[in-house]
């Protein structure tokens, strides 16, 4: 039964218009919320101090109830989708609806909440340059998907070269807000320009570093390489050593800006002893790449954490 000191686990399936909830324990039947403040609100209100509620990350839908939610004093995590339907055929299920989903993350939350990040609710400033973000890599994508789809289409030449000057000039307009939003804090421009001393990392990987950092207060270096998904995944069994792998389980965008980071890192002079240090021990073009955004991200942590200054030469002290 539940009492005034109880820490409830809930679960919450987000969805555009409506939010389905339900407790770890039957503690309240599950129950449908309109995904509005006021209803949203009046339910969070019912739940003793410092429960702990998640849901899934779902864009922007899930951004009012979990800032309502750090408001009311609640522990909350917002899951990465893939974490959960992983969890969810651990354990068997074989349906998925709204409810089955909320009950799903009420029970994860309750046993694995130790080894889940709470999260941190962003700052305005915080919470748009991850958004620009996002939309820049989009339009990106939807720009070079263009091109590919109308190649070898000459008689449209002189169209498709419109549609990409404005895209072009739509991805300069966010690149100009992201930097208006990095230089809106002078911690965050001071940092944002230390990394951009690292070879490699230009404006945009420097600010969306930057954000993330300033939100995640990890511990150490590989629980950043692990947070951005770039940690390798081991796959042994036995006496059997199978390929390593990343695991690929954070911020997909980072991952991307840190490998791309790391395809320009390569060709200074300062990276291109390890590439190819790494490309002579066997690995492919592909995994000494990752292993260079790994190093990237370490160094972008190192150097953030501890306001150090970027050192070239300790990227190669393990080459001699």
């Amino acid at each position: 039964m539940q009492t005034a000191n109880s820490v409830l686990n809930v679960g919450a399936d987000v969805a555009k218009d409506e939010v389905v909830v339900a407790s770890s324990d039957g503690s309240f039947p599950v129950r449908k919320l309109a995904n509005q403040r006021t209803a949203l609100r009046a339910f969070l209100k019912t739940l003793p101090p410092s429960s702990r509620i998640g849901m899934e990350s779902t864009g922007i839908y899930h951004n009012l109830l979990a800032d309502l939610a750090c408001k009311q004093g609640l522990v909350v995590y917002v899951l990465n989708p893939k974490d959960a339907r992983h969890y969810a055929r651990g354990v068997g299920l074989r349906s998925k609806t709204d409810r089955v989903d909320a009950e799903l993350i009420a029970r994860m939350i309750a046993r694995e909440h130790a080894n889940l990040h709470v999260w941190i609710p962003p700052t305005p400033e915080q919470r748009e340059i991850d958004q620009l973000i996002k939309r820049r890599s989009r339009l990106v994508s939807m720009r070079e998907g263009l091109g590919m789809s109308m190649k070898g289409m000459a008689e449209f030449n002189a169209d498709l070269r419109a549609t990409r000057k404005r895209f072009n000039q739509l991805i300069a307009h966010i690149d100009r807000r992201i930097q208006t939003l990095v230089e809106v804090s002078q911690d965050r421009k001071e940092h944002v320009a230390q990394l951009r001393t690292i070879n490699g990392v230009g404006s945009l990987v420097g600010a969306a570093l930057v954000n993330t950092l300033e939100r995640m207060p990890l511990k150490s270096a590989d629980a950043f390489v692990a947070f951005t998904g770039l940690d390798p995944r081991a796959a042994d069994s036995g006496q059997h050593r199978g390929r390593r792998r990343i695991s690929k389980r954070g911020p997909a965008e980072l991952r991307r800006l840190l490998y791309l980071a790391a395809m320009a890192a390569r060709k200074t002079k300062t990276w291109k002893p390890l590439y190819e240090h790494y490309r002579g021990k066997g690995l492919s073009g592909t995994e000494a790449v990752v292993i260079l955004a790994r190093r990237i991200a370490r160094t972008a942590w190192s150097m953030y954490t501890y306001k150090t200054d970027f050192d070239p030469a300790r990227l190669t002290k393990c080459l001699t």
